[in-house]
């Protein structure tokens, strides 16, 4: 059990909020099968090519012209392996996020939360506290994850989304900035992830720290020693 007197919570999502399963084996898998014919038909609109253009220029085939069909599957292959690979990227993200869009507005996806997730949400929003998410997936994806999932509508209980573009998840310097855009010392938030060495640049920033202990979870890592829960009824407000 963690009693937490703070003021704000900043949650992971992958195996935290919901099993690692769900995200690699239905969303990677779906933007992986879909991203060529995505590509291809959505090649003109700026925000799939500037987020194809630079995913390609990380990739090393940025001679890869995106009006050539030859060009096309050359990035939608470098998409895919470095969704393989779970690349923290964040042009490859961003197409993620418009990939995913179509499929949790059509219904085809269906986000999974454990069970003590939205309740926890709830008491949580309706205690005053400021909940926020910060995960390598985009903002996008991030509002449509939870504004889909298998227990309804989530995001009224959210009050704000961070994603790689504020920086990258194991540097201090990430939470200290987002602290100071939460309005809060980092010393009044609870951040809670499944990644050791994410919990550790947290510490490091002054936040408070937990570590969640989900089924399918890999082992943590990381240097320091974080509060272990299996449940966010766990965590005292």
């Amino acid at each position: 059990m963690i009693v937490f007197g703070g003021r704000g919570l900043l949650l992971d999502v992958e195996g935290t909020t919901s099993s690692i399963s769900f995200v690699y084996d239905v969303l990677f898998a779906f933007a992986k099968a879909r991203v060529a014919d995505f590509l291809a038909e959505r090649r003109h609109d700026p925000a799939v090519r500037e987020a194809a253009a630079a995913l390609a220029a990380e990739a090393g085939v940025a001679d890869a012209d995106l009006d050539d069909p030859a060009g096309l599957t050359r990035v939608a292959l470098a998409a895919g392996a470095m969704i393989d690979r779970d690349v923290k990227s964040t042009p490859l993200k961003a197409l993620q996020g418009m990939l995913w869009r179509g499929g949790f507005e059509s219904g085809d996806l269906v986000s999974h939360v454990f069970d003590d997730v939205p309740v926890a949400l709830g008491h949580w929003a309706d205690s005053g506290l400021d909940v926020r998410i910060y995960s390598s997936g985009s903002i996008e994806a991030q509002r449509l994850f939870f504004a889909h999932t298998a227990h309804g509508d989530l995001t009224p209980h959210l009050r704000g989304h961070y994603d790689t573009t504020t920086g990258p998840k194991r540097e201090a310097a990430s939470y200290r900035a987002i602290a100071a855009d939460m309005g809060l010392a980092p010393r009044e938030i609870l951040f809670v992830s499944d990644v050791g060495a994410e919990l550790d640049a947290a510490r490091q920033a002054g936040m408070a720290t937990a570590l969640a202990v989900r089924p399918g979870n890999r082992d943590a890592g990381g240097l320091l020693e974080h509060e272990p829960l299996e449940s966010f009824a766990e965590i005292v407000v």
